[in-house]
């Protein structure tokens, strides 16, 4: 099995990457598998460009075929913020429930109809010659008037799901990788992933 290194120092995401993947003939590797300790700055101002940063960084470093994302939350009302700073949204040491309070605050004042979100996630997939491609997941979503549920990591509860009247925090593991944008945009790299010889063999 051809080794894939799955390009993130965050354990949720590596155990969805796992769960989606897991039937597929590549041999997962995290960063502690391939013994990379490299720091990627995110310096791309759209989820494309930082998972297209990341993925070839840790291609290049490590000489192994890999696959990086990058994904946050967009609030319409906040101009699409947090959007790529998502995971940094007021200050690298502040806590999502910190977080999730600041949101709160900016959409004071605003009717419930204006809360609308989505979750957007963009993998990357490349070769250590430089060789890339790229796939995109989204959820479309509500904020949520208070926080719910104990799964799920990050913005979870506080992002509803109208048509299920909860948030992806209330969902199973399971469910929520059928659904969401991580889980869309992995499917999507699946696809790639099993057609990867000839796809990679038409960009060089």
């Amino acid at each position: 099995m051809r080794p894939l290194l799955i390009a993130t120092a965050n354990p949720h995401k590596l155990d969805e990457f796992r769960a989606i993947f897991s039937d597929l003939p590549y041999q997962l590797l995290s960063l502690n598998d391939a013994q990379l300790d490299i720091n990627v700055e995110e310096t791309g101002t759209t989820f494309q460009e930082n998972s297209q940063l990341k993925a070839l960084a840790y291609a290049r470093a490590g000489g192994l075929l890999s696959l990086a994302d990058d994904s946050g939350l967009e609030i319409d009302a906040l101009g699409g913020a947090p959007g790529v700073y998502s995971a940094r949204f007021g200050g690298e040491s502040m806590s999502y429930n910190e977080r999730f309070h600041l949101i709160y605050e900016h959409l004071r004042g605003l009717s419930l109809e204006q809360w609308t979100a989505r979750f957007r996630c963009v993998i990357t997939i490349a070769e250590p010659s430089g060789c890339h491609r790229s796939v995109e997941g989204i959820i479309e979503g509500v904020i949520s008037e208070a926080p719910r549920g104990e799964n799920g990591f990050g913005y979870d509860p506080i992002f509803l799901v109208p048509e299920l009247g909860k948030t992806t925090a209330e969902i199973s593991p399971e469910h929520k990788n059928r659904i969401s944008h991580r889980g869309q945009a992995a499917r999507r790299a699946r696809v790639l992933l099993e057609d990867w010889p000839r796809l990679s063999s038409s960009l060089e």
